[in-house]
């Protein structure tokens, strides 16, 4: 079944972009913001407001499905570490309030929303203004890709759902 309502999520601890975009012709973004915890708060804290934050924006906005952007591992293991845990608690929070949790590369996300793997952020930004036919994309960089994220994911729902079409009538 096509994916109406979706929840895009670019991982963090200090910030977590969100944004719900509604399925369509064009996609209609619902809302989109950047979960923000404060640089004091220990680990365990910082994961539990990110867990609140999620949980709350299912609730205020009923996705039907969740789209999270994967980590890719850089030289820094110990940031990698730390983004790993918060997108899994973020996912958690998807899989508890029933949601199915998809996640998509950042190449996966590019290649989606502009047809290039090696995007830039503004290339992203511009794509996103022409699929969804607005001028004001957030001007946030988590919540911007949070969107990107949701996109990527109504794509990749309508070529599943056109696939199993197609296998439905052979």
């Amino acid at each position: 079944m096509f994916d109406r309502r979706v929840l895009g999520v670019d991982p963090g601890t200090a910030a977590v972009g969100l944004a719900v975009v509604e399925g369509g012709r064009p996609p209609v973004v619902v809302w989109a913001d950047t979960l923000r915890t404060p640089a004091g708060l220990a680990p365990e804290g910082r994961l539990r407001r990110l867990h609140l934050g999620v949980e709350e924006a299912i609730r205020e906005h009923g996705p039907s499905v969740m789209a999270v952007e994967r980590l890719l591992w850089g030289r820094n293991t110990q940031s990698a570490m730390a983004v790993a845990r918060a997108s899994g608690v973020l996912m958690l929070a998807g899989a508890q309030a029933g949601l199915p949790v998809h996640e998509y590369a950042p190449l996966e996300v590019k290649m989606a929303v502009t047809g290039l793997g090696n995007a830039s952020k503004e290339a992203v930004r511009r794509s996103l203004e022409r699929i969804l036919g607005i001028k004001d994309v957030p001007s946030d960089p988590d919540a911007a890709d949070a969107l990107a994220v949701a996109v990527c994911h109504l794509q990749h729902a309508g070529v599943r759902a056109a696939t199993a079409a197609v296998g439905a009538n052979r």
